[in-house]
Formats: structure tokens, sequence, C-alpha cells
């Protein structure tokens, strides 16, 4: 699937979202600038810069089609560009509001229908970024789901905006629609659920 020469006035389907090594990021302040004026080539762009975050944030959360909500989200960009004002992180946040939104959406619509989900595989990439690598390097892919599940939904929902998406606990709190504080006591109970986690798998490891 490959983005549409003529992008600037009709969408096509992008391209599934990158899981090979991107190349490294270029600022995204010029590149929204240039799409908003109809560039096609800057917004794939940010597709490609940006694609695999959103598709690991909507993965982590089990949405029932990870690549095809990345493209959704990246669609609704696309139409609702113009309207953009914000700086580079500010074009971050909006984004990953905007992936939040249709992960909920998503989630309200399979939890009606019956549920036949297999195991979710781990070996897409998480994401970009040396946030996200310096956070889970130390993990096996087969053990982040199990740490995710210590948390609770909103503990989990913020470890996960903060990392992978990236976002400061100012931006986290807008995407959420939280207080800064409400963002920050969730985030110190995360660290602490996961620290009591290790601290008693380590008693249980030793002998």
């Amino acid at each position: 699937m490959q983005l549409s020469d003529g992008f600037g006035s009709t969408p096509g389907r992008l391209a599934p979202a990158p899981k090979s090594s991107p190349a490294p990021p270029q600022p995204l302040a010029p590149l929204v600038m240039a799409a908003q004026n109809g560039c096609s080539a800057s917004f794939e762009r940010i597709y490609r810069q940006l694609a695999g975050q959103v598709a690991s944030y909507l993965r982590w959360h089990r949405a029932s089609d990870p690549d095809g909500l990345t493209n959704d989200v990246f669609a609704q960009v696309h139409r609702n560009l113009a309207g953009f004002e914000g700086d580079e992180q500010g074009f971050r946040s909006w984004l990953f509001t905007i992936a939040h939104h249709r992960m909920i959406d998503d989630r309200r619509r399979t939890s009606r229908q019956p549920q036949f989900q297999a195991d979710l595989a781990m070996d897409e990439s998480l994401g970009y970024g040396d946030v996200e690598e310096d956070a889970f390097a130390a993990m096996a892919e087969d053990h982040v789901l199990e740490l995710l599940g210590v948390l609770s939904p909103d503990q989990r929902e913020v470890v996960l905006l903060r990392i992978v998406a990236d976002l400061s606990v100012e931006e986290v709190a807008g995407t959420l629609g939280k207080s800064e504080g409400a963002i920050k006591a969730l985030q110190h109970r995360a660290i602490g659920a996961l620290r009591r986690h290790f601290d008693r798998a380590e008693e249980i490891s030793l002998p």
C-alpha cells in the first residue's frame, strides 16, 4: 500500500507502519509546515517517522488492528492538519490524543463483539526513541505484557504515553483529560507497583 500521488487532496491508504530500523528522525516542525502547505512527501516523512510509535501504542493496548488504526489516525491527522497550531512536541501530543481516542473507540466496538483474539505477537518493534529503548532494554519482550498487567488501566495508560509516545506529564494530562498532579500520582504508583513486582520476583527466585 503506497501513499497516493494525490494525497494533498484525497488521502489514499498509507503503507503499514514501518517495522525496520528507521532513518535518523528529522525535525518535525518544518515537515508539518510543509505538509500544511500541501507537500505530500513531507506528510509521508511524518508518517514514517511516527507511525511505528503510534502502532506500538495501539498494539500494547491490544487494539484489534493496530496497523489499520494507525492508518486511520494519520488519515484524520491529514484531514485536520490545516487547523493544527503548535510546535513539534505539540504535534506529537495532538497525534497521540487522536490515537488515544481511536483506541477507546476500538475498545468499545470490540467489547460488543465476540472475542477470538489470539496471543499477541510481540516480535514487532516497540516504537522508536531513546526513552523507550532505555526503559525496555533490560526486559525480554515476552515479559513486557506481564509487567503491564501489574498496573491498573490508568497507570498503564500513563506509562505507555510517557514511554512509548514519549510525552511529557503535561501532555499526558492533556491527552487523558486529567490534572498534572493526577498524572504524577499515577506514574508514582505505577513505579511503586513495578518495584514491588520485581521485589517479589527476586524473593521467589532466591533459593
